[in-house]
């Protein structure tokens, strides 16, 4: 049986936060078989705001790790099936990248096979704010099949901690892949509150 493979790009854009709690999400669920590479700008951000610890963890827990400049990984072929990818913080120059079909390294180029065989690639964009490129980048990506999802806080839910609201941001990038059998975010649940 073919496991559930899920590759997450991570690039040096600020959320590092982000990727590393949707690894420890995949790597909670049954069956997740996951494919990581980092950018080298995504090493030096993971280690400034999340510090070495959580690097450690974050390598520790996927099932693969590729180096960025390995153009020959598995993941580099669209023979090699996968369930999707998440790029998570996608930084503008990956977008960029993507967007224009210039794979020049691994995470570039596993994100242009997602697109090319038609999987799902979830690019949760992060720049603020944005100028022309980076929309008609974000719109050329998702003509081509991939889904634009920053990382735009949820407040329905009330969270109490920066965590939370880094939770349910992993949570909802992982329900787009539509590969648990329940639903990771908290979803919306609509209440009637009586004005005083």
């Amino acid at each position: 049986m073919t496991p559930c493979r899920v590759v997450v790009g991570v690039s040096g854009a600020s959320g590092a936060g982000i990727a590393l709690r949707i690894v420890e999400r995949l790597a909670g669920m049954k069956s997740v078989e996951i494919h990581l590479v980092l950018s080298q700008s995504a090493r030096r951000t993971v280690l400034h705001e999340e510090g070495a610890q959580a690097m450690g963890r974050m390598l520790s827990l996927a099932s693969v790790n590729h180096a960025v400049d390995d153009i020959g990984a598995a993941i580099a072929s669209g023979s090699f099936p996968t369930a999707g990818m998440i790029v998570a913080p996608c930084s503008m120059r990956t977008l960029a990248a993507i967007a224009t079909g210039f794979s020049d390294n691994l995470l570039t180029r596993a994100a242009d096979v997602h697109l090319k065989e038609r999987r799902k690639l979830i690019l949760m964009t992060r720049e603020t704010p944005l100028h022309l490129i980076h929309l008609r980048n974000m719109c050329a990506v998702t003509e081509a099949g991939a889904t634009v999802m920053p990382p735009v806080p949820a407040f329905y839910n009330r969270p109490q901690s920066v965590a939370d609201i880094v939770d349910q941001m992993a949570a909802r990038a992982i329900d787009q892949l539509g590969i648990a059998s329940t639903r990771q975010a908290t979803i919306w649940q609509p209440h009637v509150v009586k004005a005083p």
